[in-house]
């Protein structure tokens, strides 16, 4: 079948040809009745798989698998949690991370996340994106819990001081503070451990643009 248009369903199984799967009404209802048809891809841990409905609507039958090569990244994503965590998780998905670390901050104020919800909106990001693979979503930490070591923060101080310097180095793991920045005692620690200054521009961006940009200088250095 051609590749384009199909719909694609995260199934969180260990996918092979042969392979019977119960299925969700969910999904029966957005193949039947939205998309009007039986085919499908499906994915999970890298891999693709082209599927097929049952006739009785209760089982996904897994095809052959595809040639269709993961898009997604090795980018460990550190956040504080915010008001649009929920625009901020789709969009850096989007972008292929791997995994989503939040911590808890001095100025977080977003304090009752419906993680639940966070993991359906990562998973549909990931539907639609065209990856394989669906980024793992951690329970939150706290700031001193972090590991700094080759950190890369994205620093908003660039956009008040004149003359600061970015020292980027080749790392996977980004960190994106709240609403309101970082603290001055927090980057008063982050300055004293080997973390990195990755300059977001001479503007103030929203945090969930923030991280959206934070990716994108990672993904292109």
């Amino acid at each position: 079948m051609s590749m384009q248009n199909v719909p694609r369903i995260y199934l969180d199984e260990n996918l092979e040809s042969g392979k019977t799967f119960p299925v969700d009404k969910d999904v029966v209802h957005y193949l039947r009745r939205v998309m009007r048809r039986d085919d499908c891809l499906v994915f999970n841990k890298g891999v693709e798989h082209s599927a097929i409905l049952s006739d009785d609507n209760k089982s996904i039958i897994i095809g052959e698998k595809t040639n269709h090569v993961d898009p997604s990244n090795d980018i460990i994503f550190y956040f504080a949690p915010i008001k649009k965590t929920d625009e901020l998780l789709n969009m850096v998905t989007q972008m292929g991370v791997s995994v989503l670390q939040p911590v808890i901050t001095e100025r977080t104020v977003a304090h009752h996340i419906n993680w639940s919800r966070m993991k359906k909106i990562i998973i549909e990001a990931s539907e639609q994106s065209n990856r394989n693979s669906v980024p793992e979503l951690k329970l939150p930490i706290k700031f001193d819990d972090i590991d700094f070591n080759n950190l890369i923060v994205a620093d908003e101080r660039f956009a008040h001081e004149t003359g600061k310097k970015e020292n980027i180095i080749k790392s996977n793991r980004i960190f994106v503070g709240p609403e309101g920045g970082f603290a001055p005692k927090e980057f008063e620690k982050m300055d004293g451990a080997s973390t990195c200054s990755l300059s977001l521009g001479k503007t103030i961006l929203r945090a969930e643009v923030a991280g959206v940009v934070a990716v994108a200088k990672v993904l292109n250095k």
